[in-house]
């Protein structure tokens, strides 16, 4: 069973091999960080928001599909979060967000953080951040950003059938394998899938020293 004692055990670890577990749900090779490209990335923070759902209560988290819109990540599915104000902490913009997104404002303890990973055709370092509550929110979803919300059990993610690969054409018309997260049937891929492969590994490495 995976508890919150787990999670925050799996967040600590004195060891983990953070770029093998990235790379695994990466549509391809490439570095997580900003070379030399002029200027700074724009930063953002997203929220891993945990907490008991269902009877018995199964360790849960949310993620939304985005709404569609003229942009590069119309009609996604992803975590909360977004652009981080000036001055802000990551823990308090990805509070900040997922309240804007989800209706979600308060309680939330911070467990700790993944790490941040840059993305190139946005020019976004994401800081994903893990929270938890003591009970299942009452979501109220803003209708401008969220579609709707997908509630996927934690132990969803060290399925051994969880991924997936798709072939996709790209615009210049070369075909790329692309690996995904199957989740409550819902395909998860590019940054939100390489964040959750960094959190499903380290949730199995904490499991494999229990």
């Amino acid at each position: 069973m995976i508890t919150l004692d787990l999670v925050r055990k799996a967040l600590s670890l004195p060891t983990f091999d953070i770029e093998a577990a990235q790379a695994r749900l990466a549509p391809f090779t490439r570095s997580f960080v900003r070379g030399d490209r002029p200027g700074a990335p724009k930063l953002a923070a997203v929220l891993i928001l945990l907490y008991p759902s269902g009877d018995p209560p199964d360790l849960t988290f949310a993620l939304m599909r985005r709404n569609e819109y003229p942009g590069a990540h119309s009609g996604q599915i992803s975590l909360p979060g977004g652009s981080a104000e000036p001055g802000e902490t990551w823990p308090q913009a990805a509070i900040r967000e997922t309240c804007e997104e989800f209706g979600v404002c308060d309680g939330v303890e911070i467990l700790g953080a993944l790490t941040p990973i840059y993305v190139p055709p946005s020019d976004f370092e994401i800081h994903p951040i893990v929270g938890a509550l003591a009970e299942r929110p009452t979501f109220q979803p803003n209708p401008r950003e969220v579609a709707h919300i997908i509630e996927v059990p934690v132990r969803d993610l060290i399925r051994e059938d969880a991924v997936g690969y798709e072939d996709r054409t790209l615009p210049d018309g070369r075909t790329l394998r692309v690996p995904y997260f199957d989740l409550c049937g819902n395909q998860v891929w590019g940054a939100t899938a390489i964040m959750l492969s960094e959190f499903e590994g380290r949730l199995r490495a904490a499991i494999a020293s229990v």
